[in-house]
């Protein structure tokens, strides 16, 4: 009868009993015959490596060894490795490794997890492959399986339907989809950099060729990134790696046009509400895709981004020909400045669109009992963006330098950065149906902030925070090297996508060779998406 299960233990052999066992033979024992009959368990193999019990020593189990519990074995022969036992005809024994790890670890992991501590390998906490894998092979095939799904129309969407059908007929077919995406984040960051050189704390009163850069950047971003979905269907090359790069650029563009209308609007002399503006900005896209990982369909409004986008472009339109300090003049009957009124109108929306999104995550899961689509609460994504705030307001409201109301553009791009790694994560886990960890190094620069505060400012905040600044951006060149060992190709650039794009190479000179991104690659055959 096979002897089964992780209860069973060798037999103690006093040092008496040892005396009396017959020395082992030195001739090699007959070699066992393959048993046709299956196992109940995973079988026991010689151990060709040095054992805890002595160098050349036998395992448990073999010729020579007194048992587990004893005190140290003495070695069969020290100029001849120990020989598996002869398999017993009668009694079969189905039992894991046992080399030191005991049974209570094999009750506790499994026997996966038990045969790897016997190899010498223990398995990583949870915490920490977080931290230190951007996606596991699990991820990476259900990445590939992952189909896009939308669903609503805004406002203003149909109209500029026609005008982005013409203008992708000026877009050549050699151009990917993705390095159109990059162009008009590219423009966009670079117009709103502009425009944060001349007015750093939000209170100045930039040239107004500036602000009329800013609304061409706003709109040419908004332009192409609304026909990189089509040029991918046009040009059969259409990928889950696609949407993943968009959103990625959306989160990042999310940030700068933030900062660029707070400083159009002459917010900086209220900091309060700049600081309420950026962030519930940032909020709002967050939550966008918070419901998308509850639901599995990213849905739109009535009023959504399309509408704040050309919201965003006639206010730069206004500060550049009336200039900012128009938003300075107060309304006699309502006796409120200017700048007000867009900042309610701005969060009345945002109040619609919330509402909207929070009735999807608290009804609309699509997982058991009405989790999110990866199985976990639908609540789980709000502890990273719900961290984000509260440091952020805990540090502006701590500053004994007034670091905010001095930097506001600075600490907003800083905290910026952070929401845009987290977005970015919780749109992988929505891809990839997978647990969102809160774990992540991009909160260290946050963190240096906090802990500068806890010690009285043992360092100066302005110091501290282009510091985390910096260390952040170190933390995005390290995130994108592992994530250059798991795709192969993200379809921005190659040798074959540029072609006469050669003016696209100082901007992304790794991109040749198509060599980004490792060894993994996502294809698709034929259009996947029905919109993008």
């Amino acid at each position: 009868m096979p002897i089964t299960g992780c209860r069973w233990r060798a037999p103690r052999v006093t040092r008496e009993r040892r005396d009396r066992l017959p020395a082992p033979s030195r001739t090699p024992p007959p070699r066992p015959q393959p048993d046709p009959s299956p196992r109940l368990g995973p079988t026991r193999e010689p151990h060709p490596r040095p054992h805890r019990f002595g160098a050349g020593a036998p395992g448990p189990g073999q010729p020579g060894l007194t048992s587990t519990s004893a005190v140290r074995a003495r070695p069969v022969s020290p100029a001849r490795p120990a020989q598996a036992p002869a398999a017993s005809p009668s009694l079969r024994l189905s039992l894991p490794p046992i080399p030191g790890a005991g049974c209570a670890r094999w009750r506790r992991r499994g026997p996966q997890a038990a045969m790897a501590a016997g190899a010498g390998a223990r398995p990583a906490p949870r915490w920490l492959r977080a931290l230190s894998e951007p996606l596991s092979a699990a991820q990476l095939r259900r990445l590939e399986e992952h189909r896009y799904s939308a669903a609503g129309v805004s406002l203003l969407e149909p109209p500029l339907q026609l005008y982005w059908t013409w203008l992708l007929q000026w877009i050549p077919l050699w151009m990917a989809p993705n390095s159109i995406t990059l162009l008009g984040l590219a423009v966009n960051v670079v117009t709103t950099l502009v425009l944060i050189s001349y007015c750093p704390t939000a209170t100045e009163e930039a040239p107004y060729w500036t602000y009329l850069l800013c609304a061409l950047g706003l709109f040419i971003y908004q332009s192409l990134d609304a026909i990189d979905g089509k040029q991918a269907r046009r040009t059969n090359s259409c990928s889950p790696l696609g949407e993943l790069f968009d959103h990625g650029c959306d989160s990042l563009s999310t940030v700068f046009m933030a900062v660029g209308a707070s400083i159009a609007a002459r917010l900086g002399t209220h900091p309060d509400w700049l600081f309420v503006c950026s962030f519930i900005g940032m909020f709002v896209f967050y939550c966008a895709h918070w419901q998308t990982y509850v639901s599995g369909v990213l849905r739109f409004g009535k009023v959504d981004v399309t509408e704040i986008q050309i919201a965003l472009v006639i206010v730069f339109v206004l500060s550049a020909f009336g200039g900012a300090t128009m938003w300075d003049y107060t309304i006699p009957i309502l006796e409120i400045k200017l700048k007000i009124l867009p900042v309610l109108g701005f969060l009345g929306g945002v109040i619609f669109s919330c509402s909207n999104y929070f009735h999807v995550i608290l009804h609309g899961g699509v997982g058991k009992n009405g989790s999110t689509i990866a199985g976990t609460s639908v609540l789980s994504p709000g502890l990273h963006i719900g961290l984000i705030i509260i440091l952020a307001i805990m540090i502006y409201k701590k500053s004994a330098t007034n670091v905010f109301e001095k930097h506001p553009c600075l600490y907003t791009l800083m905290f910026g950065c952070v929401f845009a790694k987290v977005s970015q994560k919780l749109v992988i886990a929505h891809m990839t149906k997978s647990e969102l960890y809160l774990q992540d190094t991009v909160f260290l620069g946050p963190g240096l902030l906090f802990l500068d505060q806890y010690f009285n400012n043992f360092i100066d905040e302005y110091v501290v925070l282009w510091i985390a600044m910096v260390s952040i951006f170190l933390h995005f060149i390290y995130f994108l090297t592992m994530l250059k060992s798991y795709f192969s190709e993200i379809s921005v650039a190659s040798r074959s996508s540029l072609g006469r794009a050669w003016w696209l190479t100082p901007v992304i000179p790794a991109l040749w060779e198509a060599e980004v991104y490792g060894s993994f690659e996502v294809r698709s055959s034929r259009p996947t998406w029905s919109t993008w």
